[in-house]
C-alpha cells in the first residue's frame, strides 16, 4: 500500500503536464517585480530499483537558486499523483529527498517544484520504481509441454511458480540486470526455491546455478 508523505495541508498537485499554480513557496530574493523566470531541476541520483524495506534516494538541485524551495516526489498511485516525500532546498539549491518502500510496488515517478510568485513551476520524470523481495531460484531446460500452455524451447522467456496464477508478470533482477517475465509453468518443487528461470531467462539475466534473485512478486 502506498503510505503519502506526512500531510502539510498542501493538495496533491495537478495530475499531469507541467504544474504552475498557485505559490507555495517563499517570493525569490533578487527578483524585480513582475519578472518571472523559468527553474530547472536537475538530479545528480536517484533509486529506482531498491529492496523491500530500503528507500528510495533522490538527490538533485534546482536552478537558478532557490533556498527553502519546496520541492516534492511524487509517485502515480491508481492513476493519481501522489506526494510521497517533500524536501526544501538547501545551500545552492540542493534537495535530498527519501521515502521508505513498504509494499511490493511499481509507479513511475518524478520530481516536481509547484513554482512561486516569480518562477514558474518545473517537473522532472524520473522513471519507473520498483521494490522487491529476494527469493532463491533455480533454472530449467530442455523442452516439453508448460503448465500454463505452449511448449518449452531454449528461446522461452519466462518463469515457473507454484502459487501465482499463470500469466502474472513480474520484474527479476540479478546483480545489475533486469527481466520483465511472465509465470509460464509450475515448479519449481525443491524445498526453499519460489522460482525455476527457463533457460533463456537465465541467459538474459546472467544467471548461475542456484541462488538469490529480487522479485518483484
Amino acid at each position: 500500500m502506498l503510505t503519502p508523505a506526512m500531510s502539510s495541508g498542501l493538495p496533491a498537485g495537478p495530475p499531469a503536464g507541467l504544474p504552475t499554480g498557485p505559490s507555495i513557496v517563499a517570493e525569490a530574493p533578487g527578483i524585480l517585480p513582475g519578472a518571472r523566470r523559468r527553474e530547472r531541476l536537475r538530479i545528480h541520483s536517484a533509486t529506482l530499483n531498491v529492496l523491500l524495506g530500503h528507500a528510495v534516494v533522490v538527490t538533485g538541485r534546482i536552478k537558478p537558486t532557490l533556498d527553502e524551495a519546496l520541492i516534492t516526489l511524487r509517485a502515480l498511485h491508481r492513476g493519481r499523483w501522489v506526494v510521497i516525500a517533500r524536501a526544501r532546498t538547501g545551500a545552492a539549491g540542493r534537495f535530498r529527498l527519501r521515502y521508505r518502500m513498504r509494499s511490493l510496488s511499481t509507479w513511475p515517478i518524478e520530481v516536481v517544484f509547484r513554482g512561486g510568485r516569480h518562477a514558474d513551476g518545473t517537473a522532472r520524470r524520473l522513471g519507473t520504481l520498483t521494490s522487491f523481495r529476494v527469493a532463491i531460484a533455480s533454472w530449467y531446460g530442455g523442452g516439453g509441454p508448460l503448465a500454463c500452455g505452449g511448449y518449452l524451447t531454449s528461446s522461452t522467456i519466462g518463469v515457473a511458480n507454484k502459487t501465482l496464477p499463470c500469466g502474472t508478470w513480474l520484474t527479476l533482477r540479478y546483480g545489475a540486470r533486469s527481466v520483465r517475465v511472465q509465470v509460464i509453468d509450475r515448479g519449481p518443487f525443491v524445498p526453499g526455491r519460489e522460482f525455476d528461470l527457463t533457460e533463456a531467462t537465465k541467459q538474459a539475466l546472467g544467471f548461475e546455478g542456484v541462488g538469490p534473485v529480487w522479485a518483484s512478486r
